[in-house]
């Protein structure tokens, strides 16, 4: 009787460790995923009663001039900070794993401190920053004879989006340095020193060696990069509102705004789920090229 107790418990052991997760996952993940895909067929306004719809909603979203407008916001804005910030990423990350850099710990720790300080903190720091009047930029700009005129940074679209994409690279480029300095320390030691000894200098090692062994953790770093576009909230939300003209509403936003703004919650249900689905699309063809590149 006791073996059978025993055994019981070794076999039942793994499900009880992983119960605590099953279980957050279907109350806080699952759940409300379900009943979103439910209120995506439903007119609801979050007091009345559920009108089933249908299709209607998805046919309205693939209509709404507003949804991709938000789409191609969050494009420009990628393409505008994604790649400045994965290559000074991995720049930073290549100096602090150099033997000459001194200092590491402390250059690690100041790079990284923007991705764990509050980002409504940030982004109120930046909002001060880039105000067109008394915005210390454009007072550095003018007295150093750059501009003649303030730049409304904030209030004409094309400069709000670069404004989004800067505070972006200020918080998150210390982060994906430290997912790229574990991928540049988990290169063999070897290879460098056989180039060293082939002529190589530092810069042929870093683009024959460096570079073509980090392309899947660089994939990767792309890949959180653009989920993380689309789903920009807080940054463009605190900095321009989503404007001007909508010129950074991102789906997030969008969905915002549907949801508390107007009320609308069938059609921001019907926001939410596409969103969803075009980002799994997204990740899949990402993952693909990258795969056949590879």
């Amino acid at each position: 009787m006791q073996n059978l107790y025993w055994k019981w418990q070794f076999k039942s052991a793994p499900y009880w460790f992983i119960a605590p997760f099953v279980i957050c996952f279907i109350i806080f993940v699952f759940l409300p995923f379900t009943y979103s895909v439910y209120l995506s067929f439903n007119e609801w306004h979050g007091q009345e009663t559920k009108t089933f719809v249908g299709l209607a909603n998805y046919v309205t979203l693939l209509k709404s001039g507003d949804f991709w407008q938000s789409i191609v916001n969050s494009v420009l804005i990628f393409v505008l900070y994604v790649p400045v910030m994965l290559a000074l990423a991995l720049i930073f990350a290549a100096c602090l794993s150099a033997t000459w850099m001194k200092w590491t710990g402390f250059f690690r720790t100041v790079f990284f401190i923007p991705n764990i300080t509050s980002v409504v903190a940030i982004s109120f720091v930046f909002l001060l920053i880039f105000n067109a009047d008394q915005g210390i930029l454009n007072q550095i700009l003018m007295s150093l004879g750059l501009l003649d005129e303030p730049i409304r940074f904030l209030e004409t679209p094309w400069w709000a989006r670069v404004s989004v994409a800067i505070l972006v690279i200020f918080r998150w480029t210390g982060y994906n340095m430290i997912l790229l300095l574990g991928g540049i320390q988990g290169i063999s030691k070897s290879l460098y020193e056989a180039a060293k000894v082939d002529g190589a200098n530092g810069i042929q090692s870093f683009w024959h060696i460096t570079l073509p062994l980090m392309r899947r953790l660089l994939a990767f770093c792309t890949i959180l990069s653009t989920l993380g576009t689309f789903s920009l909230f807080t940054e463009p939300f605190i900095l321009t509102g989503g404007g001007p003209n909508m010129a950074t509403t991102t789906p997030v936003v969008l969905i915002y705004n549907e949801s508390f703004k107007n009320l609308n919650m069938g059609y921001a249900s019907t926001i939410s789920i596409f969103f969803f689905i075009l980002m799994m699309i997204l990740s899949l063809v990402q993952l693909r090229l990258f795969r056949e590149r590879d």
